[in-house]
């Protein structure tokens, strides 16, 4: 039975732009991985910016097109970071991350990334889940800093704090595979 966390969105609207890729995450070792994380996150910015409409006479229109591209890019990079990282290292199952551009009242991004994790990993990823969503993110990320941990959530913190991000999440189990589960995590990002 799936698992659902914040402001998952359950069935994105059909008809608008959206990007989807797929990454065979076990394929090279993480290191490697790093670098195409940047380059891809960069990339799904550069996309995301063909479909706003810039004012070539309107210098501020430049300016904010640079800092959504700046947005997007973080981040799009911090959410493949985890989703690699995490990433359940004995499974043939590909990683994928995409973005959605939704017009509408308010124009939304949506980043999407989508994992296997191991039960034990994904209970741990649940009880952050529960934390970040029950806490003042500002006293959480103070917290988690002090703290100093590896896996400590800032990424998720500072799309919240930096930037105005809506989070959501959905567990699924995997059909004849009881020791892992399906992470998807949804970030909203409202031009």
């Amino acid at each position: 039975m799936s698992e659902i966390f914040g402001d998952f969105i359950h069935d994105l609207p059909p008809g608008h732009d959206y990007l989807d890729i797929g990454f065979s995450a076990n394929s090279r070792p993480i290191k490697d991985r790093w670098r195409n994380n940047l380059l891809s996150a960069y990339f799904v910015a550069d996309y995301l910016a063909t479909f706003l409409p810039i004012d070539d006479n309107d210098p501020q229109a430049k300016r904010r097109l640079k800092d959504y591209k700046g947005s997007v890019s973080y981040v799009a990079n911090e959410l493949l970071e985890n989703t690699m990282k995490f990433h359940s290292p004995s499974d043939e199952y590909p990683v994928r991350f995409g973005i959605h551009f939704i017009e509408g009242p308010k124009k939304t991004i949506v980043l999407m990334s989508r994992n296997t994790v191991t039960l034990e990993s994904g209970d741990r990823f649940k009880a952050f889940i529960e934390e970040l969503l029950s806490s003042d993110p500002q006293e959480l990320y103070m917290k988690r800093v002090e703290e100093n941990e590896e896996d400590s959530g800032l990424g998720f913190l500072t799309m919240i704090i930096d930037y105005s991000a809506k989070l959501g999440w959905k567990f699924d189990p995997i059909p004849n595979t009881p020791n892992l589960m399906l992470a998807t995590t949804l970030v909203q990002l409202v031009l």
